[in-house]
Formats: structure tokens, sequence, C-alpha cells
């Protein structure tokens, strides 16, 4: 499975962020997913033991967002304009949550994706669907002096 590229600073992905996650996502072009395994540490909880569900969500829209990159194109990123998630189970900090994401549909500018969030024995923690856009310019001006930090990283 080929490496996605990650950022600097991002919490969930940048590698120069020391609060971050540094989540790595990859490719499986042959399920047309977008994967990734993740232990959220437990200064990331919302009770003891348990992974904050704003962090649950982060991992869930980052994830699907993704999936938009399958294709190999990185820079045709996009934003979420809607997040809706469905918490199933508590997800323990401390362990490997696997993170996987798909493309429902697309166009040009708009995209319907989803990913779910599975605990060590498989079963399903938390699902979503989100709706995301393709970000005007101003957006892009920000993003331009970022963009050489954009790569796959080594690990």
């Amino acid at each position: 499975m080929d490496k996605q590229p990650s950022s600097r600073t991002c919490f969930l992905c940048g590698r120069q962020n020391d609060i971050g996650l540094k989540v790595t996502w990859h490719n499986d072009l042959e399920e047309h997913k977008v994967k990734a395994v993740v232990v959220v540490p437990e200064h990331f909880n919302g009770y003891p033991g348990i992974v904050h569900g704003g962090i649950v969500a982060a991992l869930l829209d980052e994830t699907a967002g993704r999936a938009l990159l399958l294709d190999g194109d990185y820079d045709q990123l996009m934003v979420t304009l809607k997040l809706q998630v469905r918490y199933r189970k508590a997800s323990p900090t401390g362990q490997p949550l696997a993170l996987t994401g798909w493309t429902v549909s697309r166009t040009a500018t708009r995209a319907k994706v989803a990913a779910e969030l599975r605990l060590p024995d498989g079963s399903l923690a938390a699902e979503s669907e989100a709706i995301l856009l393709k970000p005007g310019d101003d957006f892009r001006i920000r993003w331009e002096p970022e963009k050489p930090f954009w790569r796959v990283y080594e690990d």
C-alpha cells in the first residue's frame, strides 16, 4: 500500500507537531479505501482510558477526506461542509485503532465520503459520513507556502 503525504503542523498527520498524533494513511487500491492505524495517547482522553469524542470525530473526518486522494492527485484537497458521526462503542486510549475511509460519490466541486473506526477486536467503534467542498481561493492562498511540506515522509 502506498503512503499518503503528511504535512508539518497538522494535528493529525503533522510530522513536526509535538502534540499531534502523527497518523500515516495508506492507499489500499484493491479495496479503493484509505487506511491507517493509530494509538491515541491517554492525554487525548475524555474520560480516563477513553478517547475524547472530538478526537474520534477528527480522525474520522480526516480519514474520510483522504479517500479522495486515492488516485494519487494529492493536490485535490477539499474541506468539510458537514460531518455526521455515530458513536457505537468507547474507543480506548493506548490501543491500536483501525481507520478506513472511502468515497461514496464525487463531482469536481463536491464529494460525499465515509469512514469507520474499529477496535482491536474488529468491532465498530464509530462511523461517519461527510460532505466536502472544493475550497475557495482564500484557502489555496494560505495553503501555498505549506505545499513544499505536504509530502510523503520516511518513517
